[in-house]
């Protein structure tokens, strides 16, 4: 069966998404996974140290402005992730999903050069995030703080990361079980939501004080 973009938003309604065994693979599987990752839009942990660091503004925040350099970056091969699940098909499949407004990014620049970033897809009021990349520390969680930030003002009601990782967990993700996964994404799919691609730094500083002081499981405030 060929894969084509409506194939792929499709299994996004019914909790499934693609993935390829390696950056060079050539087939992609089908993944349904019996525990889901989910980040709490409401319950994110930011610590005291990354405020700071989002206070200072390291970073120039740009959304949908370079989706290629983003795909492109989040499938290189570095030395602590040698190999990685985002072969072409992927980046033509997702490209198609970012030209119709299916998919967006949230970008860190830095002296004009992106350091950090993630990409996703938007259904309703649902977010499936792919990937992220760091080149620079503190990249890729000021892009996520960046991102549930811009899902809270969109109206979401769900932001499914797929599996958790420890790095995800230091924001609070929990894994829920597939059956409680597919209610929450029927209800998400109902919402009415849209990606904003401005922020301003007041709705920042709101978000970032509202979640302030939230823990998870692995990570205390610093």
């Amino acid at each position: 069966m060929e894969i084509t973009a409506d194939l792929l938003l499709k299994a996004y309604t019914i909790g499934v998404f693609p993935m390829a065994e390696s950056h060079d693979s050539l087939d992609l599987h089908w993944i349904d996974p019996e525990n889901r990752g989910v980040l709490p839009l409401d319950k994110i942990h930011i610590s005291r140290s990354l405020r700071k660091t989002l206070r200072k503004e390291p970073f120039e925040i740009r959304c949908n402005t370079s989706f290629s350099e983003v795909l492109e970056k989040c499938s290189a091969t570095t030395s602590q992730r040698p190999d990685t699940w985002i072969n072409p098909l992927i980046k033509r499949i997702y490209t198609q999903l970012f030209e119709r407004g299916f998919a967006h990014t949230v970008e860190c620049w830095l002296d004009d050069r992106m350091v950090g970033g993630l990409y996703g897809v938007s259904l309703g009021g649902a977010f499936f995030g792919e990937s992220m990349f760091s080149r620079r520390s503190d990249a890729s969680k000021v892009a996520l703080v960046h991102l549930a930030a811009r899902l809270k003002k969109g109206n979401y009601s769900l932001l499914d990361t797929q599996f958790t990782t420890k790095h995800l967990s230091q924001f609070g993700t929990i894994e829920i079980e597939r059956e409680i996964y597919k209610q929450c994404l029927f209800e998400a799919m109902q919402v009415p939501a849209r990606f904003p691609l401005e922020l301003t730094k007041e709705e920042l500083e709101t978000y970032i004080e509202s979640n302030l002081g939230n823990k998870s499981s692995i990570y205390s405030d610093d």
